[in-house]
Parts: C-alpha cells; structure tokens; sequence
C-alpha cells in the first residue's frame, strides 16, 4: 500500500488550491490536491510538509487532519491522508509545471478531479471554511 498524503490548503475567501496532473502521467489533466507519496520514515504530516515545500515553495503552518482512507487504482492500493492547511508562509506557486487554480468546494466540479479527490471535495463541500 502506497501512503500519500494531500493539503486542502483553504484561502481567506474559503477557496481550496486544485493542481492539475502533467500529461503523461496517471491520470494526465485531471485536478487533485497537491500533496503526494510518503517517504520511509515520514508520518503523514512530515510527507505533506515536504511535499508542499516541493511542489509549491510553501512552509505549511496550521494543519489539521479532515479524513484518512483506503483508495485503489488498477491495483495499486493507497492510504490517503489529508489535511486541511489555513496557513502557510509563502505564495503558492507551481514549481513542478503543474497548473494550480483556486476554487470553491461547493463550485468545482467533482468530473474534473482525480477520483480520491471526490470524497475530499463533497467533505469540504460540506463545511464552511474561512481562512482566519
């Protein structure tokens, strides 16, 4: 089982950040939260921290654990993590090519995300998130 963990990073108009996946890859075009796979010895958080820090040029502040679940593509087996972020120093910025957009939970579309990232979606469509 592969664990990853993702950040709904949540702006002070309760947008979510959406990074879209290069061409090329599993799941090419599709929009997920950014975050990935954990390296050995990293619990859930270390791993978005880094992550984060590699693909967005952001240091992660205030996080807070939202949902943990099982997740299976074409046999491969995750575990995700996710974590809601409200603060972080830094501008979000794509260091890694991927196109980003802020969007609100309740406007994005759940075709346009990876499939793990649905739950994410209607979870966080669910709750009023203001960046304080």
């Amino acid at each position: 089982m592969i664990h990853v963990a993702a950040g709904a990073l949540i702006d002070a108009d309760g947008r979510v950040l959406l990074a879209q996946r290069p061409p090329g890859k599993h799941l090419a075009l599709m929009w997920e939260f950014p975050g990935g796979k954990l390296e050995p010895g990293e619990d859930a958080l270390q791993g978005l921290a880094r992550e984060l820090a590699e693909e967005l040029g952001i240091a992660i502040g205030d996080a807070t654990a939202l949902m943990q679940f099982p997740w299976d593509y074409d046999g491969k087996s995750l575990l995700l993590d996710v974590f809601i972020v409200t603060t972080w120093e830094g501008e979000p910025r794509s260091l890694e090519g991927q196109a980003l957009r802020w969007v609100l939970p309740a406007e994005a579309d759940p075709v346009d995300l990876a499939p793990a990232d649905r739950p994410v979606l209607a979870e966080l469509a669910r709750t009023v998130l203001v960046r304080p």
